[in-house]
C-alpha cells in the first residue's frame, strides 16, 4: 500500500509529453525539427503547459530507414538535429525549468550501416560476426524459420558475400542484435551509462520485449485468431502468427535486471518499456521485484474504443495487474498509432483528456494532441513510413505532421517558405497553438487547467481509485482520494465534469 505521506518519485507523480523531434520545431530553415528547436520551445513545455518530463524520440546519427529507430552511432547525435553540445545544452535548460528528460534507447537492432553490422557481414570469422543473429539456410534451401518482420514479409534476409541469413524483426536495414553474446551486451550498456553521464533522467526502451528469442529458433504456431489481436490494431498477415517464439523469451528479464541495477547506480533514473504483450500477468512480470523496468509502456486503451464499459474493464484488468511495488502508467497516442481525436472522435478528445490526465498513474501526452490535432490525410506518393510503404494502410504519416504553432505559412514550425518535411494537417490554419490559447474553450486551455488541478491535488497524482457503479451506461466515473481529500471525474462520450470535496 502507498503511505500518503511519503514523497513519491518524480516518475509516479509526473505528466510526460512526448516530442517527435523532426516534427516540433525548425531552426535550421530545412523543414525538419531539431534539439535546438526543442530548446527553444522548452518555454511552452514546462510554463504554459505545465508537464513535467519530456521524452524524446530518436536524434542518432541514422540513414533515416526508420526515421532514426534504424541506430548508426548510439552515442552521437544525427547532424540533422544538431550536436552532443545543443543536447548538453537542452538537458541543462529543461533541468534549469524543472523538466526531466527521457530519451530512446533502441536495443533490439541496429542500423545495417551501424559499424558493428559492417563488421558482422564481412566475413564468416569476423570477431563481430556473431554480434547479430546469422544463421545457414535449411537443407530444403528455406529459410532458418516461419518469423516475420512487423514490416511485412519474412523476418530473414540472404546476404550473397556470406552465404547465410540474418535476422530482422522490423526491416532489413535494421539486423537485430545477439543480446545473447555478452561483448553485445557490454556495448549496449555502455551507450546507457553514456548518456546517463550526460544527465538524461531515463529512457524510453524501443520494442523492449524483442531483446530475446527463444534461442532454438523454433517456428512460432499459426494463430488462434488470424484476422488480429484483440486488444490492438489489425496488423495484417503478421498476425498470422502466435508471436511466442520471437519474443519475450524469458531471459529478457535478466537483461532488465542488470538494466536497472546500472540505472540505480545514477540514482533517481527511470525506465519504462514499450512492451506489446496483452496477457496482463507476463506484462507485470516486467516489472520484476521492484528490480527490472520502472514501468512497461501499457496501451491497453489506445485501441480499447470509446465505451464506458470496456474502457473500465481494462483499467481494472490493469489495476489488478500491477504489482504492490508497480505504478500504473497510461497512453492515448504516440508516434506509431492514429491521432486520439481521430480515433476516439473529435467530440470525444475533451473528455479522452480528461480520462487520461486524472486516472491513477503516470500519463504520457503525445505532442499535438493538446490541440487535439487529426490525424493527417497523407496521400500514398507522399507517404514516408517504411511500414506503410511495405504494408497498404500501415503508415504512420498521418500522426507525425509538423507541430503547428501559429496561423500562416510554416505554422510557426518552420520559415514560411520552407517546405517541412511532412505537409501539415489540413486543419493547422484554425487548429494552432496560438488560436488556442486565446480561446478559453479550447482543448488547449482545458489540459492547462487539467495539469494544474493535478499537480495542485494529491487525490490526482498519488490516490487511490474507486469506480462509481450507480452511474448512466455511457458515463464512467470514479473518485480518486488521497490525505482526505476527494476529487470525482465522471467521463462521458460528449461531456466532462470534475468535483473536489
Amino acid at each position: 500500500m502507498i503511505d500518503h505521506n511519503e514523497p513519491l518519485e518524480w516518475w509516479k507523480t509526473g505528466v510526460v509529453y512526448q516530442v517527435y523531434p523532426r516534427s516540433f520545431q525548425d531552426t535550421t530553415g530545412n523543414g525538419i525539427g531539431d534539439l535546438n528547436g526543442i530548446t527553444e520551445r522548452l518555454g511552452y513545455l514546462a510554463d504554459t503547459l505545465g508537464v513535467d518530463a519530456i521524452w524524446i524520440s530518436p536524434f542518432y546519427p541514422s540513414p533515416m530507414a526508420d526515421f532514426g529507430y534504424d541506430v548508426s552511432d548510439y552515442t552521437n547525435v544525427h547532424p540533422m538535429f544538431g550536436t552532443l553540445d545543443d543536447f548538453d545544452r537542452l538537458v541543462a535548460e529543461a533541468h534549469h525549468r524543472g523538466l526531466r528528460v527521457i530519451i530512446d534507447w533502441v536495443p533490439n537492432h541496429t542500423s545495417d550501416q551501424h559499424p558493428w553490422f559492417i563488421e558482422s557481414r564481412s566475413s564468416l570469422r569476423n570477431s563481430k560476426r556473431d554480434w547479430y543473429v546469422w544463421r545457414d539456410s535449411n537443407p530444403d534451401g528455406s529459410l532458418p524459420n516461419n518469423w516475420q518482420s512487423e514490416f511485412g514479409g519474412p523476418a530473414w534476409t540472404y546476404d550473397d558475400r556470406t552465404g547465410q541469413w540474418y535476422l530482422h524483426s522490423f526491416l532489413a536495414e535494421q539486423p537485430d542484435l545477439n543480446w545473447r553474446n555478452p561483448e553485445v551486451t557490454a556495448a549496449m550498456f555502455d551507450t546507457v551509462r553514456f548518456w546517463l553521464d550526460r544527465d538524461v533522467d531515463g529512457f524510453r526502451i524501443d520494442v523492449a520485449h524483442y531483446v530475446m528469442k527463444d534461442p532454438a529458433l523454433t517456428d512460432n504456431p499459426t494463430a488462434a485468431d488470424p484476422d488480429g489481436m484483440a486488444h490492438f490494431k489489425p496488423m495484417g498477415p503478421f498476425n498470422a502468427w502466435e508471436h511466442v517464439h520471437d519474443r519475450g523469451h524469458p531471459d529478457v528479464h535478466l537483461v532488465y535486471r542488470d538494466l536497472r541495477t546500472i540505472l540505480d547506480e545514477y540514482g533517481d533514473r527511470f525506465s519504462i518499456g514499450e512492451i506489446h504483450i496483452f496477457d496482463w500477468d507476463e506484462w507485470a512480470a516486467y516489472y520484476g521485484n521492484d528490480d527490472e523496468l520502472h514501468m512497461p509502456f501499457n496501451f491497453s486503451l489506445i485501441w480499447a474504443g470509446w465505451n464506458a464499459a470496456i474502457i473500465r474493464k481494462r483499467i481494472e484488468s490493469l489495476e489488478a495487474a500491477v504489482p504492490p511495488h508497480g505504478w500504473p502508467n497510461y497512453v492515448l497516442g504516440n508516434h506509431d498509432e492514429q491521432r486520439l481525436a481521430t480515433r476516439y472522435g473529435p467530440e470525444n478528445a475533451r473528455a479522452a483528456a480528461v480520462l487520461l490526465l486524472t486516472l491513477r498513474g503516470q500519463p504520457t501526452l503525445y505532442y499535438g494532441d493538446e490541440l487535439a490535432l487529426r490525424e493527417a490525410n497523407v496521400p500514398p506518393e507522399s507517404q514516408q513510413d517504411p511500414w506503410g510503404i511495405r504494408v497498404p494502410g500501415m503508415s504512420r504519416d498521418g500522426c507525425r505532421t509538423p507541430m503547428p504553432w501559429t496561423p500562416g505559412a510554416g505554422h510557426g514550425f518552420t520559415e514560411p517558405d520552407v517546405e517541412p518535411w511532412l505537409a501539415f494537417g489540413e486543419d493547422a490554419e484554425t487548429r494552432n497553438v496560438e488560436r488556442q490559447l486565446g480561446d478559453a474553450g479550447s482543448t488547449l486551455n482545458l489540459i492547462r487547467q487539467l495539469l494544474a488541478l493535478r499537480r495542485r491535488r494529491s487525490s490526482l497524482h498519488r490516490g487511490t481509485i474507486a469506480f462509481l457503479d450507480e452511474v448512466p451506461n455511457d458515463v464512467l466515473a470514479f473518485v480518486r482520494q488521497a490525505e482526505g481529500e476527494q476529487t470525482m471525474v465522471p467521463v462521458s462520450y460528449t461531456h466532462l465534469r470534475a468535483h473536489e470535496t
